[in-house]
């Protein structure tokens, strides 16, 4: 098999587990329908769109058809201890058509000495995602900055309901590092010993192809080959989408 042919393979599997992101301030419907085109290709299609509450509608319209589905963000991107705020957001945002919520932990508040506060905003998220959406806890593992902090957090947030434990809002930086990763996969390994599956999101500066394949490569070597999947692993990125489809273009 060719190189060009195995990175081909490579670049539509990463496809499949994109979250193809947009957050910008400025973003509005029409940089949605331009987003949209990319998510659902002859190539493949990506995990899901995720963008603001504000947009989900817009979103919506745009993937009509293409099985991709919305996920928007909320208490996004400060992580304000606010539980009622956070838990009202994640309901709005299934209320409006989301079918997973990424939701910012309280970061501030645990490093403030804080438990409580971080425990009930997931649980509270959760219990407003329902049985129909899926809750994605954001760490900002780069503001918690040691490995006892990032399990410690991840810990809190398994124990409160995250389906998926995520790296970071991208917003402050260092953003996604492969240290703060394997920290994660330590603790989402930990929660399969008691029958819980946890998934795992790397977001926050991952912008090549090659960036996103040593987050996959250090998955599987914990969980083994082949055990990635949209289910259980994704990508959150804005521009590796074109990356992605240009290399598995190659061999179409």
């Amino acid at each position: 098999m060719s190189d060009s042919h195995t990175d081909a393979v490579l670049a539509r599997r990463l496809l499949g587990m994109l979250d193809l992101t947009t957050l910008n301030d400025t973003d509005d419907a029409e940089v949605i329908r331009k987003l949209a085109v990319n998510a659902a290709s002859t190539v493949g299609h990506v995990a899901a769109l995720c963008t603001w509450s504000r947009l989900i509608a817009a979103a919506l319209a745009s993937l009509k058809g293409t099985g991709v589905p919305v996920a928007a963000v909320a208490n996004f991107p400060a992580g304000e201890p606010d539980v009622q705020a956070a838990a009202a957001q994640t309901a709005q945002a299934v209320a409006a058509g989301a079918a997973e919520v990424d939701v910012v932990f309280p970061w501030r508040a645990y490093l403030a000495g804080d438990l409580t506060t971080p425990l009930a905003l997931v649980r509270a998220c959760r219990e407003a995602c329902g049985e129909g959406a899926h809750l994605k806890v954001i760490l900002e593992t780069g503001q918690l900055a040691t490995p006892a902090r990032i399990r410690e957090a991840a810990d809190i947030a398994i124990a409160g309901g995250a389906q998926f434990l995520k790296t970071s809002t991208g917003k402050t930086q260092p953003g996604a590092t492969l240290r703060a990763a394997e920290v994660m996969l330590d603790a989402i390994a930990h929660a399969q010993t008691r029958g819980v599956r946890v998934g795992f999101k790397a977001s926050g500066g991952v912008r090549t192809m090659a960036e996103a394949t040593a987050y996959l490569a250090l998955y599987e070597r914990r969980f083994g080959a082949g055990s990635a999947g949209p289910e259980v692993f994704r990508v959150g990125a804005s521009q590796l989408v074109h990356e992605l489809l240009d290399v598995a273009k190659e061999f179409a």
